[in-house]
């Protein structure tokens, strides 16, 4: 009987063994995760799980007798120590060998940790990635505590957000010249930083963090701008990597990624990956997405390249932050933007930022403006560019590009 082996049991991984049954794969699947919980969402662990609305088996994406009656042997707590792609096994942490005739690597990514020489190591210094980050930190997020935000991305964003809403002193400090810099233009910055000022967050922009201080457990940062905090902890959201060591010792390609071709296939014919981990050709640069809709579409086709489709992943990327009431929805990819659009929705505080490349329309940033993004999304799934000046004059009904 065919034996199909996933490493990984995120999102992508999860959406791969549902779709190989769903499309009737009748051999058997075992998905192998490192965390003792079944497959979870993880965007709400920064936002509503992190604030106490939403309870940890509402994270499940599927309850856990989902796998027993699709027939997949979910394996929880399961640490992989090696791939053998000539003998086509796995070998796991404690001796197991699992034989394999298809694997799939959906080992998503790990956050960027602070070096220990700069007290990164210290307790009470977080990142946000898993249950275990969360509700470790959960217990500092009273109000009147002093945190530490190192970076300014969506994650750290996010985490700011929380901490602001349940009455924390927030400081965020960012290296770059503005927040979101690398995935944002200044238009969208500047909303993000209006909104936080609002919410009594301390943002400093241009700002390193030089060292973490502290007897065992931070209680200080020294800033780059000489600058000195006593803070309770820190959370630390400086970007992530792909988790790619199995795969390179087995001497499977790496190029920002897990690199594969366009079916999800890597350099090994029977080793194909999807989600965070994987690096992928489009539109002349390799690409890794990391998202939701990424991790399922990719694991979803895939699931039916390992059926034998040879249907090529064509992405259409989205993405989306909730911070305080303000849910911004992205569609596109802003990579080689030279004009920034900037648009007033129907609704008060509702905007929307098109990103153009000369005359061709790339990505929309779209901020409790739901209408925006749907047109948006909808243009560019469709390969259509409205005339930039059509987005510019307020009268235009956006509805109406979409004929």
């Amino acid at each position: 009987m065919s034996h199909i082996v996933v490493i990984g049991a995120g999102q992508a991984g999860a959406s791969l063994s549902a779709k190989l049954r769903g499309l009737g794969f009748d051999g058997r699947i075992t998905l192998l995760g490192a965390e003792d919980a079944p497959p979870y969402q993880r965007p709400p662990l920064s936002k509503k799980y992190l604030l106490g609305e939403m309870d940890k088996e509402r994270l499940f994406l599927r309850p856990e007798s989902f796998y027993a009656d699709q027939d997949i042997t979910l394996r929880k707590g399961c640490a992989v120590a090696a791939i053998h792609p000539q003998d086509k096994y796995v070998s796991l942490a404690d001796g197991e060998r699992l034989d394999y005739d298809q694997l799939a690597l959906t080992t998503g990514s790990d956050p960027i940790r602070l070096p220990a020489s700069i007290g990164g190591d210290l307790a009470g210094v977080f990142t946000v990635r898993d249950l275990r980050d969360v509700d470790a930190m959960a217990p500092y997020f009273t109000a009147g505590k002093r945190v530490l935000i190192v970076g300014g991305g969506y994650i750290g964003l996010e985490a700011a957000a929380v901490a602001a809403q349940r009455g924390l002193k927030v400081v965020l400090v960012e290296m770059a010249e503005r927040i979101l810099q690398r995935v944002a233009c200044a238009e969208t910055s500047a909303y993000f930083r209006a909104l936080h000022g609002a919410h009594g967050v301390d943002i400093r922009e241009g700002t390193g963090l030089t060292r973490l201080s502290g007897a065992g457990h931070v209680s200080g940062a020294e800033l780059s701008d000489g600058s000195a905090l006593e803070i309770d902890f820190a959370v630390v959201g400086v970007g992530i990597r792909p988790c790619t060591d199995l795969a390179e010792a087995a001497g499977i390609e790496i190029e920002n990624g897990i690199k594969v071709n366009s079916l999800g296939q890597t350099c090994d014919p029977s080793i194909w990956a999807a989600g965070d981990c994987a690096s992928f050709a489009h539109e002349g640069a390799v690409l890794r997405l990391e998202s939701v809709p990424n991790a399922i579409d990719m694991a979803e086709c895939v699931a039916q390249n390992m059926m034998g489709a040879d249907q090529p992943y064509v992405p259409v990327p989205w993405f989306w932050s909730d911070q305080y009431d303000v849910k911004l929805q992205i569609a596109g990819l802003n990579s080689g933007y030279d004009r920034v659009i900037t648009r007033r929705g129907d609704k008060e505080g509702a905007l929307s930022f098109w990103y153009y490349r000369a005359d061709r329309l790339l990505a929309v940033d779209a901020a409790n403006d739901p209408r925006a993004y749907m047109v948006g999304k909808r243009l560019i799934d469709a390969g259509k560019s409205p005339d930039p000046a059509l987005i510019d004059a307020p009268d235009t009904d956006l509805k109406s590009l979409l004929k």
